[in-house]
């Protein structure tokens, strides 16, 4: 993905986030790959560490090659409620 980026956003001067951020989210590739990018503008701690139990809770899948680098992402899926409806 970040091949792609950099290849969108070559020769143009990334003067602001918001230019970055639209760069980015601009970003296809000819197999149908889409960026979606947002600016996320809150305030982070740093120093927040992942324990290795919270680590091997999130369901991630190596992929075949090198999988400590490539991995996807599985979130689980929506919980939806049935609001029966009243008369």
């Amino acid at each position: 993905m970040f091949s792609f980026i950099t290849k969108n956003w070559r020769g143009k001067p990334l003067t602001s986030y918001q230019v970055i951020v639209d760069l980015v989210a601009a970003t296809t590739t000819e197999t149908g790959l889409r960026i979606l990018a947002e600016w996320e503008q809150g305030d982070y701690p740093t120093g927040t560490e992942v324990t290795d139990a919270e680590l091997a809770a999130l369901p991630l899948t190596g992929h075949d090659w090198h999988p400590e680098w490539n991995y996807q992402f599985t979130p689980p899926k929506p919980v939806r409620k049935t609001i029966k409806a009243t008369k």
